[in-house]
């Protein structure tokens, strides 16, 4: 367990909860690069068979957040398939997020992964979506601090190492959405639908993010700070973060043809790379 005086609160909390088979510490402060006031995402693991008791949950959440009165838990599946349910709340002034995962499901995706078998779902907070790929990178980079079944170091000999088979299906997937959505961009952009060029090149950088990740062999579990992430990975397009920046000022100053100008450029650059 990282040594961090709150996770060891948080762990204890929770630890005792029936239902919860494993608990992990995610996000940014598993990788590694979060700032000290990022929040701090817990993953509760539990099985199809035993679901967690969200009452006990919640009983044991009011009794360590800043605000019982305001604290309050999902039930499983309120959030939908992907994020599935959760919690957030402050515990001495930190933001914790708590994130509901069915360990079946999990495995059975990160299986389909292996095989090279992705899907992109409409999720509310992911404005390009939900990539399946997303579950076996919380795998992957998940710090255990409660796992008493070896759960999540049984799932991390799946994630790792990264599966070719994943890597070609996400370039397969996302490389061709870049050129089409630059397209559209300025279609609409003859149109003066400057809400519509903005859909379409935000979709055509992050599929920029998601082939440069596959490339590297990295999973990318979250499209916010994906691209300047990128841009430092060992395989990147040379100055993408400020090509990057350019693309949305010259949006922004209402000349969209300059910016798919240079968005056609990264594709090309992308090209080189997975040639």
């Amino acid at each position: 367990m990282p040594h961090d005086p709150l996770l060891t609160h948080l762990t204890s909390a929770f630890a005792k909860v029936p239902g919860i088979a494993a608990i992990v510490l995610g996000g940014s402060r598993a990788r590694g690069s979060a700032h000290p006031s990022s929040d701090y995402d817990i993953g509760l693991y539990f099985s199809a068979a035993s679901p967690i008791n969200t009452d006990r949950l919640l009983a044991a959440a009011k009794e360590i957040a800043d605000d019982p009165a305001a604290t309050a838990v999902t039930p499983v599946g309120e959030w939908g398939p992907w994020i599935v349910g959760g919690a957030w709340f402050s515990v001495e002034g930190r933001k914790v997020d708590l994130l509901y995962r069915s360990a079946d499901a999990v495995e059975a995706v990160m299986e389909s992964c292996r095989a090279g078998v992705v899907t992109m779902d409409y999720q509310p907070g992911h404005p390009h979506g939900f990539c399946s790929a997303i579950w076996i990178g919380e795998i992957a980079y998940c710090q255990p601090l409660h796992d008493p079944p070896a759960l999540i170091n049984r799932l991390k000999s799946i994630a790792l190492p990264y599966p070719r088979p994943l890597r070609t299906a996400l370039i397969r997937r996302f490389q061709w959405e870049i050129l089409f959505g630059i397209e559209n961009a300025e279609l609409a952009a003859a149109r003066g639908e400057q809400t519509h060029v903005a859909g379409c090149l935000y979709r055509s950088l992050a599929c920029v993010a998601q082939v440069l990740f596959a490339l590297n062999e990295c999973y990318l579990i979250n499209e916010k700070g994906a691209l300047q992430e990128s841009s430092r990975l060992p395989l990147t397009i040379p100055h993408l973060a400020e090509q990057t920046n350019e693309v949305w000022r010259l949006v922004g100053a209402g000349a969209p043809a300059h910016a798919c100008e240079i968005l056609r450029k990264i594709d090309r650059q992308l090209k080189v790379l997975t040639s």
